[in-house]
């Protein structure tokens, strides 16, 4: 990746992590980062995360999001975060999009709680554990989540399997 894109990244990662630690939102960063983070470093353009916010905090959520330069990528993103579980931001200094599902079935409360602090850049973050990211990534299931998960057993060849076998067994 080249450097003003990376630059660009970490910069919107930080205003996103500032932003959800003053609004002190449980969270967890997925997705390509943490793909890469825990695996085999690849490109990823945007960030997704994974918080814990109630759907009725959702209007004051994205009010606060615009004093860090992070506004909604859609009209109606409300009702679209309230039907589709996902807040679909972007960083408007970097116009990188930030995805946030809201964490409420289970497995993401448990992987929020499991989640383990990681220093980056500069900046520290809460990752899941290479057991949630592998879960995350079987049940959205497209090609680049099939060879993160390759990289992640790679990377990580003392993982907790029982763990992963129950939780895809119960998203099936």
């Amino acid at each position: 990746m080249d450097r003003n894109k990376t630059k660009s990244l970490q910069n919107s990662l930080k205003a996103l992590l500032d932003f959800l630690s003053d609004a002190n939102v449980k969270n967890l960063i997925i997705g390509g980062i943490a793909a890469s983070l825990i695996g085999k470093a690849r490109f990823t353009a945007d960030i997704d995360g994974l918080i814990f916010l109630p759907q009725d905090d959702i209007e004051n959520f994205l009010k606060k999001a615009a004093k860090y330069g992070l506004s909604p990528r859609i009209k109606n993103v409300i009702e679209f975060a309230q039907r589709n579980r996902v807040i679909l931001l972007k960083h408007e200094a970097s116009s990188t999009n930030i995805d946030l599902s809201l964490g409420c079935l289970p497995f993401e409360i448990e992987a929020l709680n499991r989640g383990k602090l990681f220093k980056a850049g500069g900046l520290t973050f809460r990752l899941p554990t290479p057991e949630d990211l592998i879960i995350m990534k079987a049940v959205a299931h497209r090609p680049i989540d099939l060879e993160d998960i390759r990289s992640i057993l790679y990377a990580n060849p003392n993982l907790d399997f029982k763990r992963i076998k129950y939780w895809v067994k119960e998203f099936a």
